[in-house]
């Protein structure tokens, strides 16, 4: 048998507080500090009511999201034109340089999306003056 590594496990309490992006949180549960990856990157995303993040896109990477709760929408396009409503079971797939912002458009309960990224560590762009700047 070869050796490829040690597995690593992240219990709840030992999550990597991240950068916020706007009203949004990060909580890291893979990453290159937690766990030594080195092309792949996993966190939970917590937008609460009535909050969005900031828009932004990544420069080095691709993004896979889950929304395990909550609704919103999911603003993508050139100037964020496109408006997708996003809910609890929805994938979004994130390519590199696509601009977005996700929006939580309840009054009561945090939206929270499980994202995967193709990169130990990400290269984020913020756009402050472009999508929602109401939330």
């Amino acid at each position: 048998m070869s050796d490829r590594g040690e597995i690593k496990i992240t219990h709840p309490d030992a999550l990597e507080v991240e950068i916020a992006s706007g009203a949004m949180t990060r909580l890291a549960g893979v990453s290159e500090s937690l766990a030594g990856s080195t092309g792949i990157h996993l966190a939970i995303a917590t937008v609460p009511p009535g909050r969005c993040s900031m828009t932004h896109y990544h420069t080095n990477c691709e993004s896979a999201i889950y929304v395990e709760r909550g609704n919103g929408l999911f603003l993508t396009g050139a100037d964020l034109e496109v408006s997708n409503p996003i809910s609890a079971g929805d994938f979004i797939y994130v390519p590199a340089g696509a601009p977005h912002q996700p929006v939580n458009t309840t009054d009561d309960e945090d939206l929270v999306l499980i994202v995967a990224r193709n990169t130990a560590v990400e290269i984020v762009v913020d756009m402050p003056s472009a999508g929602r700047q109401d939330c």
